[in-house]
C-alpha cells in the first residue's frame, strides 16, 4: 500500500489544571460511585447491576458521523448497523468522541472541533443520536477523547493550534519514524495544547443529550471515557525519557478531571499495552495507576509478526507471538488487580485484498485465536473481561480503486482515512467472520468461571 498505518512504524505531575484539580482525584483504588445501569470495577472484574459484566465488542469509530443529521451523516444506515451488531451479540462499541480539524494529511473533515472553543454542533448531535440508539439496544459505549495519531487530528493538531502553526505529517520522508511519534508526545508538556483538550472534555462531559434530554454525566450508556486513542510517551527511547513524567502527569490530571465531571463513568487510557511503551512493563503499569482498567491492542501484520506476502506460511509463528502478548497482559492485569480488555485487534483478508466478498481465511483463524484466548481466560477467572474487534465496516464500501478515502468523503468503513478502506473492516457480507463473532457471544454467555 502507499502509506504506513499508525500501527506499522514502531519498535518492538500535574500540569496546567494542577491546583484546581488537586481535590478532585479519587484515592488510588477507590471505586467510582455505584449506580444502577453503570459499569463499575470490582478488582479484576467489571460489574453491572451487581453481576459480572463481560462483553463482545466492536470498534465503529464513525458512529457519531453516521448519527449526524447533516449531509455527511446517514442515520438510517447507523440504525441498520446497530441492529446488525446487536444481532451478532455485540454489546459494547468503542467510538471516536473527538476529532480536531487539521492540516495533517489523511485527517478527518469535518471534525468535532474546528479550533479551540469552536465545536461542530452537527457532530455533537450525531453523538447524541448514537448514544440514544445504543441505549435502545442495551449497548455500552467507550468514547475516546483525542488521538496520538493523525487520522482524527489529535495531539499534533492541538499543538498546531497553540504553537504558532507548526506540525509534521506522519510518513513524511523528511521526518522518518519515529519523528511523528516524538512530536506528538510533546503534547504532554504543552500547557496551551492541554488546556484546549481539557476545555473540550469539560464541554462534552457537561453536555446534555439533545435527543434524550439526559446529561452525559448521568447516561449509563457510557461505560468509559478514554483519554486518547493509543497514547504513547514517545517513539524513540530518548523522547520517552524526556516526556515520561509529563506523560504520567497528563494521565493523572486528565483522569481527575473526568472523574470530577462524570463520577459514575470509568476512566480508560486507550493504550496499546507493551507495544505502546517500547516493551516496558514498568511504563504500562505506571501509566495505569490512575486508570480503571487495562487495555491491549494486537496487530500482527503491522508489527511484522506475519508476512503480508505469505500469510499462510507465517501464520503459526505470528499466532505464537499473539498468544505470548495476550499472556503477558493477563499477567500485568493480575499484578495491578484490574480488568483487561483486548480493545483493538485486526487481521487482513487473504492476499491483502480490501474488497468486500474476498476470502477471509486467515482473518477468521486470527479471530478464532483471539476469541478462544478470551474464553479460556474467562473460564479460568483471569482479569480478561472482553474484546472489541477492529473494525465494523458494515454496509460501507470504498469509492475508489485505490481504496483511499478522500478528505470530506462520507463512505465510512472500519478503516480510518489514513489506511486502505477494507484492510481490517468486517463487512456485512463477511458471513464466516460474523459467524465467529456470533458464536463467541453465545460462548461468553454460557461460560462459568472457575472460582
Amino acid at each position: 500500500m502507499a502509506q504506513f498505518s499508525r500501527r506499522t512504524l514502531m519498535g518492538a505531575g500535574m500540569g496546567t489544571l494542577g491546583l484546581a484539580l488537586a481535590g478532585c482525584a479519587l484515592a488510588k483504588g477507590e471505586p467510582a460511585a455505584a449506580s444502577v445501569g453503570f459499569v463499575t470495577v470490582d478488582g479484576i472484574h467489571f460489574k453491572l447491576n451487581g453481576e459480572t459484566y463481560r462483553y463482545v465488542g466492536a470498534n465503529i469509530w464513525y458512529g457519531a458521523y453516521l448519527g449526524s443529521a447533516a449531509n455527511f451523516g446517514d442515520r438510517a444506515r447507523l440504525i441498520k448497523e446497530l441492529d446488525d451488531l446487536k444481532a451478532l451479540g455485540v454489546t459494547n462499541l468503542r467510538v471516536l468522541g473527538s476529532s480536531e480539524l487539521s492540516p495533517l494529511i489523511n485527517s478527518l473533515d469535518p471534525a468535532f472541533s474546528n479550533k479551540p472553543g469552536d465545536y461542530n454542533a452537527d457532530l455533537l448531535t450525531g453523538l447524541d443520536f448514537l448514544l440514544a440508539e445504543m441505549a435502545k439496544r442495551d449497548m455500552k459505549a467507550v468514547l475516546y477523547l483525542t488521538n496520538f495519531w493523525e487520522w482524527s487530528g489529535g495531539m499534533v493538531t492541538y499543538q498546531y493550534w497553540t504553537n504558532g502553526g507548526t506540525y509534521i505529517n506522519m510518513n513524511d520522508p523528511a521526518h522518518p519514524w519515529p519523528a511523528f511519534a516524538d512530536f506528538s508526545a510533546q503534547f504532554y508538556a504543552s500547557g496551551a495544547a492541554k488546556d484546549a483538550y481539557y476545555a473540550y472534555i469539560k464541554m462534552l462531559l457537561g453536555r446534555t443529550n439533545s435527543i434524550t434530554g439526559k446529561a452525559y454525566k448521568d447516561d449509563a450508556t457510557v461505560m468509559a471515557w478514554q483519554l486518547s486513542n493509543e497514547p504513547r510517551p514517545g517513539g524513540s527511547e530518548a523522547a520517552i525519557k524526556a516526556h515520561i513524567e509529563d506523560y504520567y502527569g497528563w494521565i493523572s490530571e486528565s483522569a481527575a478531571l473526568i472523574r470530577s465531571l462524570a463520577p459514575n463513568h470509568l476512566v480508560s487510557l486507550g493504550h496499546e499495552g507493551l507495544m505502546g511503551a517500547n516493551g516496558s512493563e514498568d511504563i504500562v503499569i505506571k501509566a495505569h495507576e490512575h486508570i480503571d482498567y487495562l487495555t491491549a491492542h494486537i496487530w500482527p501484520q503491522n508489527w511484522s509478526w506475519v508476512d503480508k506476502d505469505d500469510l499462510g506460511g507465517s501464520f503459526d509463528a505470528g499466532a505464537a507471538k499473539v498468544q505470548a502478548y495476550i499472556d503477558a497482559h493477563i499477567a500485568i492485569a493480575k499484578k495491578i488487580n484490574k480488568p483487561l480488555v483486548f480493545e483493538e485487534f485486526g487481521f487482513p483478508r487473504d492476499n491483502i485484498s480490501y474488497d468486500a466478498g474476498t476470502p477471509t481465511t486467515y482473518k477468521d483463524r486470527f479471530y478464532g485465536l483471539i476469541y478462544k484466548a478470551v474464553e479460556d481466560a474467562i473460564a479460568h477467572n483471569t482479569p480478561v473481561a472482553g474484546s472489541n474487534f477492529w473494525a465494523w465496516g458494515g454496509a460501507g464500501r470504498a469509492l475508489h480503486p485505490d481504496h483511499h478515502m478522500l478528505r470530506g468523503e462520507t463512505a465510512y468503513v472500519g478503516d480510518p482515512p489514513h489506511e486502505p478502506q477494507g484492510w481490517y473492516s468486517v463487512f456485512n457480507t463477511d458471513t464466516s467472520t460474523q459467524n465467529l463473532i456470533r458464536a463467541h457471544a453465545a460462548n461468553l454467555r454460557n461460560i462459568k468461571s472457575a472460582s
